[in-house]
């Protein structure tokens, strides 16, 4: 049966497709298969030649070549092979030595060292070094230059619009102004900071045999320094080593990295929340695109669907990414399958992530200031102007400052000439009193324009 789009379970698969399709180098039972095959490869390349390990001698040029260009040509029909293989022997990783003994078996080099192919390895061994590689190589070739963009767009926004002055909202209420693009400037740092975490994790790897003890190794290579050559390896791989572990790599890194890309979304659900508000508010307006319906009764209809969308799969991602982080670093004694299965779904954790990324960053493009709507609010809410009227009071020491300003607007309609009626009354200096008269709430932004060209 061949399938297509419409035939998909997931959305990643169907509506979303085209978006996700850099994630599926990494992801698919393909991209898993050929890193399957890679690190097979290479631990066979790594023992080959070792003087210690007398029964494998060195690969000459060719047979090397022929080796990595078995990795670098890997196709989709390479990947059938491997599962027909499986599907007879009912198991994923014996199928990959099965299928690299039997493409490699011409090669006399190979086929004199064919013994050594998956040599003393549990199927942990393999698959914790291609899911890390997985997670490495998605981070930085797919995910943080996605990052990076909606990042770089806040920023420019940031300073594009740091001088726009806008009424901030605390409890839902009036509250001292601030700009919109110091409000922006306020998500940029979380992201770096979340950019941050993610960019740090290191992740692990590990390649002992069945119980994390090298007995295999050392059984028919007592002499051996395993515990080095294995470091040697999974460093050589861009891993970070782990000595310690039962039959699988405990995913700890794994949970971690989890951790960091679902506390970064928590940001852009901020972030995605607060734009819708500010959509419904008027302070931003959407350009709408040619041909598009916003609603299929109402024809006046913008609808802010790129921020709902990203909101809604940030959910579904963090669902994923969070029982993920919990649940990978927990294994029943030395081995349980429970965590295999849910390793299949890194993928989906991720594609709901980049999905909700893009979805933002969409949403972004489109957005164009309301200035007027955002003066005009401002102009309504002279109130705003009791907080500085009542820090000046309390300077020059005049007694009940903030409860005589609390009588004045709390539950009240302030306009100017309310206010400038009661600041005339106060006995400040001329100057401080000038200050406050000339103060509008559109000029009451403290530093804002500063910071949020500073970000």
């Amino acid at each position: 049966m061949s399938l297509s789009p419409l035939d998909a379970l997931s959305p990643l698969d169907g509506r979303y497709h085209s978006r996700l399709l850099p994630l599926r180098e990494y992801f698919t039972e393909l991209g898993l298969i050929r890193l399957r095959v890679q690190v097979e490869i290479e631990w066979l390349k790594a023992l080959a030649g070792q003087p210690e390990l007398g029964e494998i001698p060195s690969f000459s040029p060719t047979t090397i070549g022929r080796l990595e260009q078995l990795v670098a040509g890997f196709a989709a029909a390479d990947g059938a092979r491997v599962k027909a293989l499986e599907a007879e022997t009912n198991h994923d990783v014996k199928a990959i030595e099965y299928f690299l003994r039997e493409r490699l078996g011409a090669d006399a080099e190979v086929l004199a060292a064919s013994a050594f192919i998956h040599f003393a390895c549990t199927s942990e061994d393999i698959n914790n070094l291609s899911h890390a590689l997985m997670l490495q190589r998605s981070r930085e070739q797919v995910l943080l230059p996605k990052l990076g963009e909606v990042i770089d767009h806040l920023r420019a926004t940031a300073h594009a619009l740091a001088d726009v002055s806008m009424l901030s909202r605390t409890h839902g209420q009036s509250a001292s102004p601030t700009t919109l693009g110091k409000e922006i400037a306020n998500v940029v740092h979380r992201l770096v900071r979340a950019r941050e975490r993610i960019t740090n994790v290191r992740l692990t790897g590990k390649i002992n045999g069945a119980v994390g003890n090298y007995n295999a190794h050392v059984a028919a290579y007592p002499t051996f320094d395993w515990e080095a050559f294995a470091r040697r390896f999974v460093e050589s791989l861009g891993l970070a080593f782990n000595p310690y572990t039962i039959q699988i790599e405990p995913h700890d890194a794994i949970a971690e990295l989890f951790d960091a890309y679902a506390a970064c979304n928590t940001v852009l659900i901020d972030l995605d929340r607060d734009i819708w508000g500010y959509v419904s508010l008027g302070y931003f307006r959407q350009r709408p695109k040619a041909g598009e319906v916003g609603s299929s009764t109402m024809p006046h209809k913008v609808n802010p669907i790129d921020f709902e969308n990203s909101e809604g799969n940030l959910g579904v991602a963090n669902a994923l990414l969070r029982h993920m982080a919990d649940k990978l670093p927990i294994s029943r004694w030395q081995r349980d399958l429970t965590d295999s299965t849910v390793l299949r779904n890194m993928g989906v954790a991720l594609g709901h992530t980049l999905l909700a990324w893009d979805s933002c960053l969409l949403g972004l493009r489109k957005l164009e200031v309301d200035r007027e709507r955002i003066a005009r609010d401002l102009d309504d809410a002279w109130e705003v102007l009791a907080e500085p009227v009542q820090t000046v009071m309390r300077r020059y020491g005049l007694p009940d400052a903030y409860e005589q300003l609390k009588t004045l607007t709390r539950g009240q309609t302030i306009d100017r000439n309310t206010l400038h009626g009661f600041i005339r009354t106060l006995n400040i200096p001329a100057e401080a009193k000038d200050r406050l008269l000339a103060l509008t709430p559109a000029a009451y932004i403290g530093l804002a324009q500063t910071l949020a060209r500073r970000i």
